[in-house]
């Protein structure tokens, strides 16, 4: 069965908001999945995302609006003009 490739990250902003999720988990007293040495969860967080071991995604598709009947009223307001 093939294994679908992993998104890679489609901006600048998506992969500071997932870097910054991870340096908040590392502060809260999450494993670092790279070597931490002494450095601050912030680059910690960087560096696990370049070596792709943070999983990150889009989440489920919205859920589609249901389509609302017009009300009555705006029926007959139509009508009239």
């Amino acid at each position: 069965m093939e294994e679908k490739p992993k998104p890679t990250m489609d901006s600048k902003f998506r992969r500071v908001l997932v870097a910054a999720s991870r340096a908040e988990q590392l502060m809260r007293g999450a494993r670092p999945k790279v070597e931490a040495g002494k450095r601050k969860p912030t680059r910690i967080a960087l560096d696990e995302l370049a070596n792709d071991l943070v999983d990150w995604g889009y989440g489920p598709p919205p859920a589609p609006e249901p389509e609302e009947a017009p009300a009555a009223d705006e029926t007959q307001a139509a009508e009239v003009h």
